[in-house]
This record gives structure tokens, C-alpha cells and sequence, in this order.
């Protein structure tokens, strides 16, 4: 019987001392890059204190590691967490991904700490993170599938059989931040996310939605695209900007500021679908068209 080399050997021991919670953040970790002690928290524990020991013991083990950005008016951030070497090695095995570079983990880890773009990926996480944390303690509810913008990006990754084949072809095709899909109570709903800081132009928002009515009418099935926005005041002046458009049970929007006031995560009533007259609805509650997801339902 051949024996273990010493990566090996320090795989098979990291991997005998990992819960399926920590295999969870780790693959998050993997595929979304970084997250803040305190999403790890919500996401996954609910008791900060047991959460940071937990953390503790993982950067012990020598799968994750964490950095603290500093603040500009001085002090620091929370500690943000990202898979070490040894982490990125063990998903990797587990999906049976091409064995990572020696360097992969550092070479990200200087990338994440340096990306102008960081409070974007945060608060993009931060979405996931609270659906997470409602299926944490909602029984029913489940966050079954969240994929990153890279994934998305990739040619044909919105392509299925039987859609329009030019699809393939195209090249303004949308770029969302994040594809997820949430069950509750028995029912899954797909959706796209565009996290939006404020920083875009709400034309350029509108200029968005437009590629996305495309993509729809080129495609055998319809998600709702979901734009987290920062204020209701935004979010009423987005809809105004709309009032034109043909986006028919596509666009939904939640304001954080709302969500905030009323203590909802996104699962909850903070959906405002263009062109619905009535109460928010809950992120299960919107429309949708997929019949491979419609046929498991």
C-alpha cells in the first residue's frame, strides 16, 4: 500500500478535523473569496463567541487565514477571512479540481487586500450571507445554490438547449454579481443579483435591465434579476425610470434602508416587483419561468 506523501498526510488530518459547517465556509471561501468575522457569524453560528473560537481552530489547522484592513480615519475593519494553501487544496480535492499552484493562496490573498472593489464583493456576500443566516433559523428555507460573477462570465454560462444559439455568440450580455437559488417551504426560486452601492448612474442601471430583457427573449427560461439598492429613495426614482419599459415580472428591487428599519433579511417581505400594485413580497413569492426547476418544485 503506497505511502501518504506529507501533503497528503496533512490533508487527510486537516480534513478529519473539519465539520460539515467548516467544509460549507470553505467552499464559500473558494468561490466568493473573502468574508468578515461577522458574516461568518450570521451565516453559520449565531454566537460570536463560539464563532471566533471556531475560527481560531481553523487558522490553527492552517485552511484559512485573515488580514484587517485599516481604517482611514483610523483603527481597523473586523478581520477578514480567505482560504490558506492547505484550505484551497482540500476543496479543490473534494470537487476534484486541478491541484492548486503553490502560491494560489497568496497570490489571492494580495489581490483581495488590494482590490479597489472590495466593499462591493462584501456587500454582494453580505446578500448571500443573510439568506444564509435566515435559513439558519427558519426551518423550510435553504440557500441551495450561490454562484459568484466569475461564474457567470463565463462564455455560455447562460446558454441551455433549446435556447437561441446566437447566444453563445453575443457579447453584451449582462453581468451579474451573483446567481443564487432559494427554497422555501418546498419551493425553489432562481434569481440574478445586482448589488448596486450607488455609485452607477440609475441610467446606467436602466441600461442594465435593457441587456436583460434580452437575454430573456433569447432564453427558454426567465429569473427575476433582483437589484439591492441603498435607499428607498433610489429605488422609487429607479422605478419611476422604468415606468416605460416593457420588463414584465423581471426586475425586482429591495432598498437596504428599508430592510434595516424593518429588521427583514432578503428572504423576507422586501421585494418590490415593477409593476406589481400591492404589498412587498417575499424573495419565494416572485414570478418566474424555468421548467427544469418547475418539474423538481
Amino acid at each position: 500500500m503506497p505511502i501518504p506523501t506529507s501533503t497528503e498526510q496533512r490533508l487527510l488530518r486537516a480534513q478529519s478535523a473539519l465539520t460539515g459547517r467548516d467544509l460549507r465556509l470553505l467552499g464559500w471561501l473558494y468561490d466568493h473569496g473573502v468574508l468578515t468575522t461577522d458574516q461568518i457569524n450570521t451565516a453559520l453560528y449565531g454566537s460570536l463567541t463560539f464563532c471566533q473560537r471556531r475560527l481560531l481552530k481553523l487558522l490553527a489547522l492552517g485552511v484559512v487565514a485573515r488580514f484587517r484592513p485599516q481604517r482611514w480615519e483610523g483603527g481597523s475593519y473586523p478581520y477578514h477571512y480567505l482560504l490558506d494553501q492547505l484550505g484551497t487544496e482540500i476543496v479543490a480535492a473534494q470537487r476534484r479540481d486541478p491541484l492548486p499552484r503553490r502560491d494560489q493562496a497568496r497570490q489571492r490573498r494580495q489581490h483581495l487586500t488590494s482590490r479597489a472593489n472590495l466593499p462591493h464583493l462584501l456587500a454582494t456576500n453580505q446578500f448571500f450571507v443573510d439568506l444564509a443566516g435566515h435559513e439558519r433559523t427558519h426551518p423550510g428555507s435553504r440557500l441551495i445554490q450561490w454562484r459568484s460573477a466569475s461564474a457567470l462570465q463565463e462564455r455560455g454560462a447562460f446558454f441551455r438547449t433549446g435556447d437561441d444559439p446566437s447566444l453563445m455568440l453575443l457579447k453584451n450580455l449582462p453581468r451579474p454579481d451573483a446567481h443564487g437559488i432559494w427554497t422555501e417551504h418546498d419551493r425553489q426560486m432562481p434569481f440574478l443579483l445586482e448589488m448596486d452601492l450607488g455609485t452607477e448612474s440609475l441610467t446606467v442601471l436602466a441600461n442594465k435591465i435593457i441587456n436583460y430583457v434580452r437575454l430573456a427573449d433569447m432564453t427558454r427560461w426567465r429569473w427575476p434579476v433582483l437589484f439591492w439598492l441603498p435607499s428607498t429613495r433610489r429605488e422609487l426614482h429607479l422605478h419611476h425610470l422604468l415606468t416605460d419599459t416593457d420588463v414584465p415580472d423581471l426586475v425586482a428591487t429591495a432598498a437596504g434602508d428599508h430592510a434595516t428599519t424593518t429588521g427583514q433579511s432578503p428572504a423576507e417581505n422586501v421585494w418590490w416587483l415593477h409593476g406589481h400594485h400591492g404589498p412587498r413580497l417575499r424573495l419565494a413569492e416572485l414570478p418566474y419561468d424555468d421548467h427544469e426547476i418547475t418539474e423538481h418544485n
